[in-house]
């Protein structure tokens, strides 16, 4: 049989596979994303209910972040070791236990633990995803599934805000987790029509990577979500414990570092030992893959920043509702949803490079037009405009970066590719929303203090009343409140101050917003060393030989 005669049997073979296995997986991804993306949403609802701070039940939603990314590299060598069909029914069943103890929850406690449960359940899908995904589908049908997983993030945002703010508010948050536990069901059965090999029991798995990589995530995550509640450099009142004064937030994040070299070094040494490492070294093996990496970690950290900065204006500074949020990032979250589908249909007119480098410069040119054009209200059509480029950049290169891991390696590494996968996006999201924060109140801190210092209608009496060293943002209304309440300040040192704060914050937002473009286009490099070719220009990895 003739070359031609192989590829068009190829091309028919693909075309006849069924879409309703991928319903599933799509499903499943909806699943976790609806989850998380529900919690922030339910939060005023569960400190009424239990009479908890906001900071007790946001323990749920880091919770949840750092079970994710400590155990997706375990996740994915136990479906390897176990059979992906077997544990993902099984983690998908977890998923709804913890699904029911939200809705039955009596404590937060239950809330903490629920959400446990959730992060080790998606710790096995996310490299469960890529594996039945590469299973599946081939060529350009695994393309298209791939692009998938990215428009259902983007699609269970937006339901998450539309549907669970609707709920949240009219009857209450614990039907919106009724959803999660419909889905987990729905996918359930929808993973009869998924098809699998079975698990290989000589498969072990390496404890000490495994303790190095874990203790090395949490202790990064926990660093870089700490930074303002702890300090940058200097320990503040509310940080656990001092060295020498420094805060345990930069400690930990280099504590990460050193742990995440440690297991790379380990991991090699085990390589060349000939045993099975906890995830294989291949996946990184080229400058390609890695490019794909550095190339997501940046977008998703871009994006978590994003989806900080947004909320911080809106229901914070402006004081409105969560329902408002998801209508303000509406054109954002479309975007992304309706691009992530899409791109797809530009893999065979153009290389990963092309697009890759494209997508960097739409981000970039969004975040620097956004800097000049927003204010302190983000449904203007130039603010609009901004969050509808970011989008079709932020989209595009979400899914394109995690389709040239999937292609570059061969379909027996689809598990460790979704372990990387998770690792990266986890972290970078927990990296994104953390400096976005610190860097956003740094500014307004040296911003407030400069005009505190210029302003005539300041005096230092009234200034020595206001503790600087605390600076973060509130609307307008609560500083009035605090102003007219705890010093001796007249109405028009009152109006003063407000404007002041007016001014500064969005001088740090527009600086911000300057500073992620900075970076956006900083990330045009690793771009630029992603493949040059199409996908239908090489040969199918899963035909190709694992390399050593």
């Amino acid at each position: 049989m003739s070359t031609t005669d192989t590829g068009a049997t190829a091309s028919n073979a693909e075309v006849r596979t069924s879409w309703v296995p991928l319903v599933g997986l799509f499903l499943a991804q909806i699943l976790m994303s609806f989850n998380v993306s529900s919690l922030p949403v339910s939060l005023g609802g569960m400190v009424s209910d239990f009479g908890v701070p906001p900071t007790a039940v946001s323990t749920a939603i880091v919770t949840y972040g750092l079970v994710v990314a400590a155990l997706v590299m375990v996740g994915a060598k136990l479906g390897q070791r176990v059979g992906w069909i077997i544990m993902f029914r099984i983690v998908v069943a977890l998923f709804a236990v913890s699904a029911l103890m939200m809705i039955l929850s009596p404590t937060v406690t239950w809330v903490i633990v629920a959400q446990a449960f959730a992060g080790a359940s998606a710790a096995i899908i996310v490299p469960s995803l890529v594996a039945l995904i590469a299973e599946n589908y081939r060529g350009a049908q695994q393309a298209t599934a791939i692009g998938s997983l990215g428009s259902a993030r983007a699609l269970a945002g937006v339901s998450a805000f539309l549907i669970g703010g609707t709920l949240a508010t009219f009857v209450g948050w614990r039907p919106v987790f009724g959803i999660v536990l419909a889905l987990a069901v729905a996918v359930f059965v929808f993973s009869f029509r998924l098809r699998s090999d079975k698990g290989d029991s000589a498969v072990k798995i390496d404890l000490v990577a495994a303790v190095l990589i874990g203790t090395g995530i949490v202790a990064l995550t926990l660093g870089f979500n700490n930074l303002n509640a702890w300090g940058v450099l200097e320990a503040t009142s509310s940080a656990p414990f001092s060295v020498v004064g420094l805060s345990p937030a930069p400690i930990l994040i280099v504590l990460g570092v050193i742990l995440g070299q440690a297991f790379f070094v380990w991991t090699r040494r085990r390589t060349k030992a000939g045993k099975v490492p906890l995830v294989s070294l291949a996946v990184l093996g080229s400058g390609r893959e890695r490019a794909a990496v550095y190339a997501m970690f940046i977008v998703v950290s871009l994006e978590a920043a994003l989806n900080f900065t947004v909320p911080l204006y809106i229901q914070i500074v402006q004081g409105r509702t969560p329902f408002d949020t998801s209508l303000a990032m509406m054109p954002f979250n479309l975007t992304v949803f309706v691009t992530a589908t899409l791109v797809v249909r530009l893999y065979k007119r153009f290389p990963p490079r092309t697009i890759g480098m494209v997508g960097f410069v739409l981000t970039t040119v969004a975040l620097a037009w956004l800097s000049l054009v927003v204010t302190n209200n983000w449904e203007t059509l130039p603010t609009i405009l901004g969050l509808f480029v970011f989008g079709v950049g932020q989209g595009a290169l979400v899914t394109l970066v995690f389709n040239v891991l999937v292609t570059a390696s061969p379909k027996e590494l689809a598990g460790d590719v979704g372990s990387v996968r998770g690792t990266t996006q986890n972290l970078a999201s927990a990296v994104g929303t953390a400096v976005s924060g610190a860097l956003l109140v740094t500014i307004l801190g040296f911003n407030v203090g400069q005009a505190v210092v210029n302003d005539i209608e300041l005096p230092p009496a009234l200034v020595s009343q206001v503790d600087l060293d605390s600076v973060n943002f509130v609307s307008n209304d609560h500083l009035r409140e605090v102003l007219s309440t705890t010093t001796d300040a007249t109405d028009a040192q009152i109006d003063a101050a407000v404007a002041v704060n007016t001014e500064a914050r969005l001088s740090a937002l527009k600086l911000g917003l300057l500073i992620m473009a900075a970076v956006s286009a900083l990330a045009i490099l690793p771009a630029s060393r992603l493949p040059k070719y199409r996908p239908h220009e090489i040969p199918d990895p899963a035909d190709q030989t694992t390399s050593a």
